[in-house]
């Protein structure tokens, strides 16, 4: 197709480091979503999110994993995201997002490598250079780009955790599986 990203493969981290991530965790704003906030008369806030990421995040549950937001900011809708889909650690209203990382290492007994992060923003970095698969959205400043492994094909909000889910479940040899099922149990 005209036009379309080819994805960098160059800096994955090692076959049995993507191999061994347990966790993906997820900025919000920016990542699940294309980081516009929109707010009605009254001042309630709307986000939209991407389905296929919904589908991506189901998936990766029934292969055995943890996921997470962690996020700076928080909100009714995002708390109801991450209770619609399962989500295992929603870190919201959190702008230290290393002390909330390592917390959030503590509680699931987690180590830094075994954790995937897709963050879009500096606020991001702490994160980003802990993690064994650190992961950005092509509108990601530089400085970000600069210290993920990876940065998706697809924009933040319209997929871009999805891309991230298919890479690391085909990495682990389960998107087979997964596809052979049509995406079911």
């Amino acid at each position: 197709m005209t036009g379309e990203r080819t994805p960098d493969l160059a800096r994955l981290p090692a076959e049995d480091v993507l191999r061994g991530i347990r966790m993906l965790l997820l900025d919000v704003d920016g990542v699940l979503t294309d980081g516009r906030i929109h707010f009605d008369p009254e001042g309630r806030e709307y986000k939209s999110f991407h389905v296929r990421d919904a589908a991506g995040i189901a998936y990766w549950h029934r292969s055995g994993h943890l996921s997470g937001f962690l996020s700076g900011r928080g909100g009714h809708v995002v708390e109801l995201r991450a209770k619609q889909l399962g989500i295992h650690e929603p870190i919201l209203n959190r702008k230290d997002k290393g002390a909330a990382f390592g917390e959030m290492l503590t509680r699931q007994s987690l180590q830094a490598h075994q954790v995937a992060y897709v963050g879009d923003d500096i606020l991001d970095l702490p994160v980003l250079r802990q993690v064994g698969f650190a992961v950005t959205v092509p509108e990601a400043p530089i400085e970000v780009r600069q210290a993920a492994h990876y940065t998706t094909v697809t924009a933040g909000g319209f997929g871009a955790a999805r891309e991230v889910i298919d890479l690391l479940l085909q990495r682990k040899g389960l998107w087979d599986a997964i596809v052979q099922r049509g995406g079911s149990l």
